[in-house]
């Protein structure tokens, strides 16, 4: 199965550690951010991945071409032109995604010990075109799913800004959970993101998730057993992920 980390951000959270370097090259536990990710898709079983870049881009190649691409067939898609956002980013790397079954999609900055092999499973029994890994957890916006894990709409609770058009919300009508940064796509998204994206090359794809919930099957999964996940984006989640690994080795040991 194929897989796309996105590894191409600013970093601007983790300033001043990006200072000088792309975020996926910060270091949690003496590892690389995009170590930690590409070491756990290849224990899942994914053979070729692509990886974007743009901030620092070179050095995220010539660190994946000094570990030998961890022995499996990986692409780069460069973004160092133009930074491309999320959807653009997935448009472009199409050339490496689409053979027809479906692919991963996980950003280089979520440190979980989530079950991905369940996940990508799991969607193919759906049917949908995106699975989105969500949970519940305390922020301001959120993906409201129906009984049926399809995405029904979505809520900036601060702003009071709704998705889709016409979109009202109700509290306690849906399902409210947070997006995990981990996706399994088919590959029927690529058409349906290349006519929403009307000839743009950069921007984000939660927007058409919101946005077209109404017209595609885009579930929302959640994993049944408990399980740790951060977004190390910022320092102090950078801190907690190094905690929770101490505390793995403790318990291991």
């Amino acid at each position: 199965m194929k897989a796309m980390i996105f590894a191409a951000g600013l970093g601007t959270r983790l300033r001043p550690l990006t200072n000088d370097r792309p975020k996926a090259l910060v270091e949690l536990d003496g590892k690389p951010l995009l170590e930690h990710v590409m070491l756990k898709l290849i224990a899942a079983g994914f053979t070729d991945i692509t990886v974007n870049v743009h901030h620092f881009g070179q050095k995220i190649i010539d660190f994946l071409e000094a570990k030998e691409n961890f022995g499996v067939t990986v692409h780069i898609s460069d973004e160092r032109d133009q930074l491309l956002d999320t959807g653009g980013g997935i448009l472009k790397a199409r050339q490496w995604l689409d053979n027809g079954e479906p692919f991963l999609v996980h950003n280089a900055d979520i440190i979980s010990d989530f079950d991905i092999k369940a996940m990508c499973d799991w969607h193919r029994r759906s049917g949908a075109m995106a699975t989105l890994l969500v949970r519940h957890r305390d922020t301001a916006r959120y993906l409201l799913f129906d009984s049926g894990n399809q995405l029904r709409g979505w809520v900036n609770k601060k702003t009071g800004e709704t998705r889709p058009d016409g979109f009202r919300y109700v509290e306690g009508q849906y399902d409210e959970l947070a997006f995990g940064g981990v996706h399994v796509l088919s590959p029927s998204i690529f058409d349906a993101l290349s006519e929403f994206a009307a000839g743009r090359k950069a921007f984000p794809i939660v927007p058409f998730y919101t946005g077209e919930c109404g017209t595609h099957i885009i579930k929302g999964y959640q994993q049944a057993a408990d399980y740790t996940w951060l977004d190390v984006g910022k320092p102090d989640t950078l801190a907690e992920a190094q905690a929770w690994l101490n505390r793995k080795k403790m318990t291991n040991d």
